[in-house]
């Protein structure tokens, strides 16, 4: 087949092929966070055991990648007025792998660091390009918005199932060869994930067009009509994260098998894809804030549960809990811009909330890690990451519903 050819293989995809297309993009978040952000709670463990640090300097390396996502949300907008939105979903994505197979090459601190506020910045292009591209697709199949949009970010499950099989293997393979850094074997892996899958995303997505009169216009996004739902995916990033960097730890330091951490991660990347059929209609239905009240609430009694106890039952519990509703909290902002905004607004509007989700990650991940230092250890740390996510599920909840929002249809 030329490549002349492979193009118009996909043309029809969009339209009659919806859930093949969101399923191809849904590796853009596989990439942006399943694999490039998430992994590094599965990493955590034996890079702050080889290079000597402290579980505040571990928490700021997210903290690092956070604010490197808020840069990324920062300039996105103004990107997006000058490219399309599949050209910086499939950058974005290239520029992220190059980033974490650098991670496999480098010890000092400072690099490290640098190469997680890059793959921030990288990860923000990719995760509010797709934003775009899933609402358009949406917009083309409106009865199925609620699973499209579902689908596109229960991708981060697939990247966090792959990373949970990749990481220990490979990390495996490392320490059997006597690698001196073993830790970097699974970077290396984890970025040609990244590539290969860039690959295979590119084309289906590339055949979502512009809805009428979206290109190149402009809207106006009101930040006070969305006070609450922005106010709460704040504590709702502030509160994820720190659970997503820190419970790998926490097990360890429980003496949970190596073994049943890797089906703890994999189940929790599984619930993850599930998530996507399970609140479909939920997010089709409700048109203001209930959805992300809802999800950001039961995130937080998931990341109480393994603070409060070590057993097994409630452990893996908290694992699919979490990520059975994580994802979909996230997919939730997308779907209340998509009611309450106008088309030409949705960039803007995506990038809203992405920016404040970036905000709190750059809160979570240094106050958890820092809490962790002190006396109560990681257990006390999630306490926090819990306790801030029911706040979050309470400030979404007066998100109100907008009398614009059946323009946004």
């Amino acid at each position: 087949m030329t490549p002349i050819t492979m193009p118009r293989l996909f043309s029809h995809f969009p339209a009659q092929r919806p859930v093949l297309t969101a399923l191809a993009l849904s590796l853009g978040a596989a990439i942006a966070l399943g694999l490039s952000r998430f992994s590094y709670g599965l990493l955590l463990p034996p890079m702050r055991a080889d290079l000597g640090w402290s579980y505040l300097l571990a928490g700021v390396m997210n903290t690092g990648n956070a604010f490197g996502y808020f840069l990324g949300a920062l300039i996105t907008p103004m990107l997006m007025r000058r490219y399309r939105a599949h050209s910086l979903l499939t950058g974005g994505a290239v520029l992220t792998g190059i980033f974490m197979l650098v991670s496999g090459m480098v010890t000092a601190t400072g690099f490290l660091l640098l190469q997680r506020i890059l793959a921030g910045i990288s990860s923000a292009l990719i995760f509010i390009a797709g934003g775009v591209l899933i609402s358009r697709l949406g917009g083309l199949h409106a009865a199925r918005a609620g699973l499209l949009i579902g689908l596109y970010y229960g991708g981060t499950g697939f990247g966090i199932t792959l990373s949970a099989l990749l990481v220990p293997a490979t990390l495996a393979a490392a320490q059997a060869q006597h690698v001196e850094h073993a830790w970097q074997w699974p970077w290396l892996a984890m970025g040609a994930a990244c590539l290969l899958a860039t690959i295979v995303m590119s084309l289906p997505v590339r055949a979502i067009q512009d809805l009428p009169g979206q290109a190149g216009a402009k809207s106006a996004f009101s930040i006070k009509a969305f006070g609450f739902g922005l106010a709460g995916y704040f504590m709702f990033g502030a509160g994820y994260i720190g659970y997503m960097t820190f419970v790998v730890a926490l097990l360890k330091e429980q003496g949970m098998p190596a073994p049943a951490i890797t089906a703890f991660y994999s189940l929790l990347g599984l619930a993850v894809l599930a998530s996507s059929r399970i609140w479909a209609g939920m997010l089709d239905r409700y048109k203001g804030g209930q959805s992300l009240a809802i999800l950001t609430a039961l995130a937080g009694v998931a990341a109480l549960l393994p603070a409060l106890s070590s057993n097994v039952f409630a452990v893996f519990v908290s694992g699919m809990l979490f990520g059975a509703v994580f994802l979909s909290a996230v997919a939730s902002t997308t779907a209340l811009v998509r009611h309450n905004a106008r088309p030409e607004a949705w960039s803007a509007g995506i990038s809203a909330f992405t920016t404040v989700f970036a905000l709190g990650q750059i809160v979570g991940p240094s106050i958890v890690g820092w809490i962790a230092d002190g006396q109560g250890g990681l257990e006390r740390g999630l306490i926090f990451s819990g306790l801030t996510l029911l706040v979050g599920g309470m400030l979404a909840w007066q998100q109100k519903p907008l009398e614009s929002r059946d323009s946004a249809q």
